[in-house]
């Protein structure tokens, strides 16, 4: 077969093969992957739907799913589709890191730390795990905890801008405004885009004897 020139012509190749064999699940799956990237949301929850239809035990088609939901900014069709995924896939790492996430939207930081702890054990270099649950910890008031995940996370991708910043909400919890300044402008430095009113409280504490 030769190699599709576009996005649709891959998507036309696709469901040719779709016609011919409807019972791959990894047909449709690569299909709504495509549709997703056309943003075409719901031609792709079909054939998601399809695939799991086809495998029921399709882990990745069910996180896709809550990828739609969370997109359409609903957060329990995504918790759902989520669990569902750990369901026929117990150690789905990226699955409980969904979880951790929603449930930190959700304002539920102890089923975020649960869950978040769950996607490190299945996966101890999950750095956006690391960088959520230091998220988690911090909405605790947990301020060491939350530095300790954010380093870690560090020393996977030394260049993740998110877990400097998240380092200097720590400090700043912890009042350490030096350490606080010193990491918020290693993520600035890193292109992250800081909250004003972090930009405003590290601003009062930087010509401060610190």
């Amino acid at each position: 077969m030769e190699k599709p020139k576009n996005a649709e012509e891959y998507i036309a190749q696709l469901k040719a093969q779709i016609a011919g064999n409807d019972g791959c699940s990894v047909n449709h799956y690569n299909l709504a992957v495509a549709l997703m990237g056309l943003k075409r949301y719901e031609d792709a929850e079909g054939e998601l739907q399809e695939a799991i239809n086809c495998s029921p035990n399709f882990g990745e088609a069910y996180v896709l799913l809550g990828g739609i939901a969370l997109q359409r900014g609903d957060l329990d069709s995504c918790l759902y589709y989520n669990r569902q995924a750990t369901k026929v896939k117990a150690a789905f790492s990226i699955a409980w890191g969904n979880i951790g996430f929603i449930y930190l939207q959700k304002g539920d930081a102890d089923e975020a730390i649960k869950a978040l702890q769950k996607a490190i054990v299945y996966n101890s270099k999950f750095v956006q795990a690391y960088a959520t649950l230091a998220n988690a910890y911090l909405m605790k008031g947990l301020a060491d905890e939350g530095i300790a995940a954010n380093m870690k996370a560090l020393q996977l991708q030394p260049d993740f801008s998110v877990a400097y910043y998240n380092l200097s909400l720590c400090y700043l919890e912890k009042s350490d405004y030096e350490k606080a300044i010193e990491n918020f402008d290693k993520a600035v430095e890193l292109g992250y885009e800081p909250a004003p009113e972090v930009v405003k409280e590290l601003e009062k504490h930087r010509h401060n004897d610190v």
